[in-house]
């Protein structure tokens, strides 16, 4: 999962898009990058590894010269960290074109093959890079010098009919504007907005989330539909066109559950408010389906689900309590690379406020289990703090499936519910009881806001996946690729790329 951001305006945007990033920090801690057009009509790029903070000093955002620019935070989807893999991404044909990705291609193989049939070079195994190249390729058959609005979402028509999986996108062109464009099924987010300067000028933004938009004064026009481009130009004329043949909405139910920021909307979908149902509809199953439990006291796992524990307290007629302190410093444990890394985490991100579990049937609350290795320790954390019984309820039901459209689930190995029944479950945590929202209730939990979204992707939790073309072979040569058997192909290790400065 990443965060990228765009923005085209008449004032320097460096500030503005550093900003934006530092609100999308939660979409990407193992890397940063922002990229602007000087007024030389040169590319200015900065990217690393490390939190936007330690990416960016003084001197790099002087030299981030421009009134347009996009952004990205990352981390990685196979569970490596290595600072090539930073994006915005570039190349130098047709025109200069630089490029920022959310998401994950599903045929980056067939893809790769093409683009060397045609000879453009690919020097990295990014997908991402693919994706940019295939751009280019598209453009490059308009053999003018100026580029009309026309040409532009011809292009991206091509695209979406060549490429598979999911993809939220920002690029510059030079001596164009800024472009960008989501998939047909809209797996990934995107939004659009506006602020008004002084002198009656327009800037546009995009950006992953409508909160990167609050932040900075733009006004939020709308959400970036399935299969949708839009343009702006370096004069700021800003034009839209849909350029799929049969868009559709399915967008991933997994930000609303965990990724994205609770005051953020997706879809127009308040993230809050779907979690504030989600507790509804899990605290009602508890009520009708365990009534046995002597629960003395709710107590979320910080943050996500403290919303929804609170809801769930509410309709259990029982205290809710904050039992853990979060150590702020800590990355969320999730999106760590590795395995190993994660369980080193859990013990330094939270601590037990011992008071709240001595001699207490404490119910813990989480947004999700994935593979398992979190909810181990914090149920072994409450019961050295002094709990005698420890229940767990996970608003999400049981993860069972591999992740293919960019979030860390990359094999079904590391999955606790992959093969294992909710008891087995709840011995592998240690919990003494185990509860899991149904995928029904998550569902009409999340779609209140906009009943129009008639299916989301859950292919986490129900494998099926939207963009049909997801089999066994897929998966078997993804899980090849994760793990080091045929890295030629892999969508997440890559080389290093052209950058006009990279200082450490």
């Amino acid at each position: 999962m990443c965060g990228i951001v765009g923005i085209s305006g008449f004032t320097p945007v460096n500030q503005l898009i550093y900003d934006a990033l530092t609100v999308l920090q939660h979409r990407g801690q193992d890397a940063a990058g922002i990229a602007t057009i000087d007024a030389e009509g040169q590319f200015r790029l900065r990217k690393a590894n490390g939190l936007v903070k330690e990416v960016f000093d003084t001197r790099h955002m002087l030299r981030l010269q421009g009134n347009i620019g996009i952004g990205h935070v990352r981390y990685p989807t196979a569970g490596s960290s290595n600072v090539s893999e930073a994006q915005p991404l570039y190349v130098n044909s047709p025109f200069g074109i630089t490029l920022a990705h959310n998401g994950n291609l599903t045929n980056s193989a067939q893809l790769k093959k093409e683009l060397i049939q045609i000879r453009r070079h690919i020097n990295t195994h990014s997908d991402s890079e693919l994706l940019l190249n295939v751009f280019a390729s598209e453009l490059d058959r308009f053999k003018d010098f100026r580029l009309t609005k026309n040409d532009i979402f011809s292009a991206i028509a091509q695209m979406h009919k060549r490429i598979r999986g999911a993809y939220a996108c920002v690029a510059m062109i030079i001596n164009h504007g800024m472009v960008a464009f989501r998939d047909p099924n809209g797996i990934r987010p995107l939004v659009i907005g506006k602020r008004v300067l002084a002198c009656d000028k327009n800037e546009y933004m995009v950006a992953s989330e409508s909160i990167a938009l609050d932040t900075l004064g733009f006004e939020f026009l709308r959400d970036v539909t399935p299969g949708e481009a839009v343009y702006v130009t370096e004069e700021g004329e800003l034009f839209t066109q849909q350029c799929a043949e049969n868009p559709e909405y399915h967008p991933c139910i997994f930000e609303y559950v965990y990724f994205a920021r609770p005051d953020s909307f997706i879809d127009k979908i308040s993230v809050y408010n779907a979690r504030v149902r989600m507790g509804q509809k899990l605290g009602e199953k508890i009520a009708r389906q365990w009534q046995h439990l002597k629960i003395d006291v709710v107590i979320p796992i910080p943050e996500t689900s403290c919303d929804i524990a609170l809801e769930i307290a509410r309709i259990l007629h029982l205290p809710y309590r904050q039992g853990f302190v979060k150590n702020r410093y800590v990355g969320r444990t999730f999106i760590m690379p590795g395995q190993q890394e994660r369980r080193k985490s859990v013990r330094r991100k939270l601590n037990a406020n011992k008071a709240e579990f001595r001699d207490k049937n404490v119910l813990l609350v989480d947004d999700s289990i994935v593979r398992g290795t979190t909810s181990e320790q914090i149920v072994a954390i409450a019961r050295g703090a002094g709990a005698k019984q420890v229940y767990f309820a996970s608003a999400a039901p049981e993860i069972s499936f591999q992740n293919v459209y960019g979030i860390d689930m990359p094999s079904v190995n590391e999955l606790v519910a992959h093969g294992r029944s909710v008891n087995e479950i709840q011995e592998y945590i240690g919990a003494d009881a185990l509860i899991f929202q149904n995928l029904e209730d998550l569902i009409a939990a999340v779609r209140v806001d906009n009943p129009e979204i008639t299916e989301f992707d859950c292919a986490v939790f129900n494998g099926h996946y939207v963009t049909k073309d997801v089999d066994q072979n897929y998966l078997t040569h993804l899980n090849a690729i994760r793990s080091g058997q045929n890295p030629s192909t892999s969508s997440s290790s890559e080389s290093e790329h052209l950058e006009i400065y990279n200082e450490k």
